[in-house]
């Protein structure tokens, strides 16, 4: 179990809807590891806590497919890059600016501030 650092908890409360009952959160949550999940395991006793466990771990088993099935398709497109010579340049650099991902827009804060002078 670790705690999240500064700009991980300030790209989870960005993406989170803030609750009304609580407010904001002063002090940075803990996350689980996958090997913490697992250690859990060995404390569990009731039926819904040991498939939740399941679930959660069936997660991280996903995460990581996919986390390696870019690094798959990255290399593959690196070898064919490396292949076909600069003809297919341009397809290549689309593909690539298709497959990264993109910084989210700064949104405007909510509510009313200062009148600004001109």
């Amino acid at each position: 179990m670790f705690q999240l650092s500064r700009e991980e908890f300030s790209d989870l409360k960005s993406q989170t809807v803030i609750s009304s009952r609580g407010g904001a959160r002063l002090a940075a949550p803990y996350a689980f590891t996958e090997q913490g999940i697992a250690m859990l395991s060995s404390v569990l006793h009731s039926e819904r806590a040991i498939q939740a466990n399941i679930e959660v771990m069936r997660a991280f088993v996903r995460q990581r497919q996919m986390l390696a099935s870019n690094a798959e398709l990255s290399r593959r497109l690196n070898a064919l890059e490396k292949k076909y010579d600069i003809r297919f340049k341009a397809v290549f650099e689309a593909i690539r600016e298709l497959t990264t991902p993109t910084e989210p827009k700064k949104k405007r804060p909510i509510g009313f501030g200062p009148w600004e002078k001109k």
